[in-house]
């Protein structure tokens, strides 16, 4: 009991950082991780490690105990808990989906209905719609993400372009869903109700959608100019469809029964973790009651899935993907990271060098725009979209109260700088578990995914604009 109170005071009395400190602190993490993956190519667990020595170091140069640096690392991996198990059901979700061939049957009727004139914009839109009704961006890409990488694969446009589209739509649908846990975070830590927090998001999130729609719909037609989509394509399409009537009984109303059950629960507000292990159980049922599956096979593809039977090489590549040894990459990168966050908040150097910079702003403009780039920071450093959205929502509120500017505004610019930048980020527990699970690397996707880009860019000139502030209007919705 003595040993735990002392972890919980053992940072509290400590003194922060000065700003040069701070930055220094900064600059060398940055230093390490732009060098080490762009210059000498090093594994990004091993550049995260140093960069979490030296940070520790900087601590200790404060006079922070061992113990106490420890504390401040348990309690950064601690607050994504949530996030890690997530990870872990995403991977088994993704698994038992190809045993009962819930995949093979999305990639067998998509194939019938889509072509690379329409495929980029539609995939968008089913990717908003689902992560809207769902409220989940990871759900929209673990399920509905794997199945369009299938398609667009087979129809030969870029896995990088078509993971960049999956990621635009599944963020829309999570930054614009009442039922999404960043979008109810958003609006809470900001003290605005969660209509208003949405309401304020459509004069930013809407045009940049429709931009980004129309780009989609331009890159897909530039496929179709290069007549990617010729006889060959379509045999090859045929050959994919054959494959998976050869090797799965594909009738869509028993295979798609788990990812329906999934989307219904989360419809209903029913936990993730809850949603989605009922939707494993049952596709595991589907898969050794209807597709005659060993019940071993299917209990140890849950923890690493084997290779599909279609005698196609890339099909059964996607067909063999999931389960949680699959996603264990992605869990080591995001405990070390989120270790190395904790360390950076608890010993002030975040919070040193952000209030050092909210000091000299004057313009509404500049001040939105900090608060968006001070989210991107935040994800490089802490490496979860959560805290950063806590965090700057506590750093700016007082700002935004002095210049009368509506809290759902804020709660706007936290998500946009903290909500769409996850993605962006290679060690982010978001931006490895979309490079995990759509098996492109966040530095491929990341040119691809529009909104992601635009919407904070977008939002910024809006904001220097003087449209969208609701200044004043505080009783609207």
């Amino acid at each position: 009991m003595e040993n735990n109170k002392q972890l919980n005071v053992a940072f509290a009395d400590k003194k922060n950082p000065s700003f040069i400190h701070a930055v220094t602190c900064f600059m060398g993490v940055f230093l390490m991780i732009s060098l080490g993956l762009f210059v000498f190519e090093a594994s990004l667990h091993a550049i995260i490690f140093l960069a979490l020595v030296w940070t520790a170091m900087q601590a200790a140069w404060l006079g922070h105990s061992f113990l106490a640096i420890r504390q401040m690392m348990n309690h950064g991996i601690y607050k994504a808990l949530p996030a890690l198990y997530i990870f872990m059901l995403i991977g088994m979700v993704i698994a038992s989906y190809m045993q009962s061939g819930t995949i093979a049957s999305l990639l067998f009727y998509g194939l019938d209905f889509l072509n690379p004139v329409i495929f980029l914009p539609v995939g968008l839109i089913l990717c908003c719609l689902m992560s809207v009704a769902t409220g989940t961006s990871w759900g929209t890409v673990g399920t509905l993400g794997v199945v369009l990488m299938g398609i667009g694969d087979a129809m030969g446009i870029p896995l990088p372009v078509v993971a960049g589209m999956i990621i635009s739509g599944a963020t829309f649908g999570d930054k614009l869903s009442p039922i999404s846990d960043t979008t109810n975070l958003a609006a809470m830590s900001a003290e605005t109700s969660l209509y208003r927090h949405i309401y304020s998001m459509l004069f930013t999130t809407v045009p940049t959608f429709l931009i980004v729609l129309c780009l989609f719909v331009l890159i897909g037609l530039k496929y179709a100019d290069a007549q990617l989509y010729d006889a060959t394509t379509e045999t090859t399409n045929n050959s994919v469809r054959l494959a998976l009537n050869n090797a799965y009984l594909l009738n869509p109303t028993i295979t798609l029964l788990p990812l329906l059950v999934m989307f219904a629960m989360s419809i209903k507000r029913y936990a993730p973790e809850v949603s989605m292990s009922i939707s494993i159980f049952i596709a595991m049922l589907i898969a050794i009651v209807y597709q005659g599956k060993s019940g071993i096979d299917v209990l140890n593809a849950l923890w690493l899935n084997s290779e599909g039977s279609t005698g196609i090489k890339n099909l059964d590549e996607l067909l063999g993907r999931g389960g949680i040894y699959s996603m264990a990459w992605t869990l080591l990168l995001s405990i070390m990271a989120l270790a190395l966050g904790g360390i950076l908040h608890h010993a002030g150097f975040l919070r040193v060098m952000l209030i050092n910079i909210i000091m000299f702003i004057r313009r509404i403009g500049t001040l939105i725009a900090t608060t968006i780039a001070a989210g991107f920071v935040c994800n490089l450093a802490l490496g979860e979209a959560y805290i950063s959205i806590i965090l700057n929502s506590q750093l700016f509120k007082g700002f935004y109260e002095e210049k009368d500017i509506d809290k759902a505004i804020l709660s706007r610019s936290v998500e946009e700088g903290a909500t769409l930048t996850a993605a962006l980020v290679p060690w982010t527990t978001t931006g490895t578990f979309y490079a995990a699970t759509l098996g492109v690397t966040t530095l491929e996707y990341v040119p691809y995914a529009l909104l992601n880009l635009l919407n904070p860019c977008f939002a910024i000139i809006m904001a220097y604009l003087g449209i969208g502030l609701l200044k004043n209007m505080r009783k609207i919705v």
